[in-house]
């Protein structure tokens, strides 16, 4: 059985379409067995090069912590709104593997207490693009637990999520029986040229409050037998960039887990498919992007030789600066906007 298709966004609260039927739900269990099999062979051989750089010594968690996960190279300009965000929902420990940043990055996060800093001999296309770095972590820190699991320049929102924050919402997903929260990463853009926008991040200064915009229509949402792929944005709409845009952010990690071929779909396949209540908000479009993208180009440790990077950067030296603003553009100043506009569920509805 191939791809089912439903509308996104959706402006109705028919949860309804995330549902499979038996059939469906069969071939998902054979499919994940099969690619857990042949990772776990792959494994075996597979080692992070993780070495704990600050503090001296290895600090475990307690019960009631709760941890993130992130990787970060030259993103010392979201860091202070970063942790600011995720300490207002709740994050205890920031457990942050720093790919040789020589921004300050590093020296920036050493002062920080409630960071653990870990680097590696090896670069992130080596790590299975972080992959490996990040089964090692959740290895390390224990399983049976609740983590988030991110990049430096994702921010995680939901219903009410200054309110309500990350201990109501595992809360509320155990009640539910789930087991990992699926989110759109919603690439953000500004209000006109990037290059007269740029984000210096020199305080918690929200990067939403100079990239404000985001694609309101033509994405595609399929159900597969894997996870939800969401595709479609402004990166496929100036630059051709057909990636994947769901992730998982936030996922109760135990022994039936595993980042199989991608982080964009997470094993045991079958809790992939909870309806959309959370979006991870996604920076890449402020005034420095054109070097970003020829910088990340130049070090080839994304997916294909970075060629997703490449179709943007060919673009950007045809057609010089981009203005991603078009009719279908929205605004963003809070989650409520997304609940309206039909991009996530609300996570409170039936409680």
């Amino acid at each position: 059985m191939g791809k089912r298709k439903i509308a996104f966004p959706c402006r109705t609260s028919n949860v309804a379409a995330y549902d499979r039927n038996f059939l469906q739900k069969l071939l998902t269990s054979v499919e994940s067995r099969r690619v857990a099999a042949r990772v776990k062979k792959r494994a075996a051989t597979a080692h992070a090069f993780l070495s704990l750089a600050h503090p001296a010594e290895f600090r475990p968690l307690g019960e009631d912590e709760i941890p993130l996960v992130l990787l970060t190279h030259n993103d010392l300009k979201f860091l202070r709104s970063f942790l600011a965000h995720y300490r207002r929902l709740g994050v205890t420990r920031f457990i942050c593997v720093d790919d040789l940043s020589t921004d300050g990055t590093r020296e920036f996060l050493t002062g920080e207490p409630d960071v653990d800093i870990w680097t590696s001999e090896v670069r992130y296309r080596e790590a299975r693009r972080g992959r490996l770095w990040r089964e090692a972590l959740f290895a390390m820190y224990g399983k049976n637990r609740w983590y988030l699991n991110v990049d430096s320049d994702e921010y995680l929102v939901y219903q009410d999520c200054f309110e309500s924050g990350l201990p109501q919402l595992i809360r509320r997903l155990e009640e539910q029986g789930v087991y990992r929260l699926s989110a759109p990463m919603i690439d953000m853009y500004p209000p006109g040229p990037p290059s007269q926008y740029p984000f210096a991040g020199v305080d918690e200064t929200m990067p939403w409050s100079v990239a404000s915009c985001f694609d309101g229509n033509d994405y595609t949402l399929d159900i597969t037998k894997r996870f939800l792929q969401l595709r479609g944005g402004p990166r496929k709409r100036k630059f051709g960039s057909d990636v994947d845009l769901i992730k998982y952010p936030l996922l109760y990690w135990d022994d039936k887990c595993g980042l199989g071929t991608t982080i964009h779909k997470p094993l045991p396949y079958h809790r992939n498919f909870f309806p959309i209540s959370a979006a991870l908000l996604h920076f890449k479009f402020f005034s420095d992007y054109k070097e970003k993208t020829t910088q990340a180009v130049e070090e080839k440790q994304h997916i294909g030789e970075a060629r997703e990077y490449q179709k943007i950067l060919q673009a950007l030296t045809e057609d010089g600066d981009v203005n991603f603003v078009y009719d279908g553009t929205l605004q963003y100043s809070d989650p409520e906007d997304l609940i309206r506009q039909g991009f996530i569920h609300p996570v409170w509805a039936d409680s």
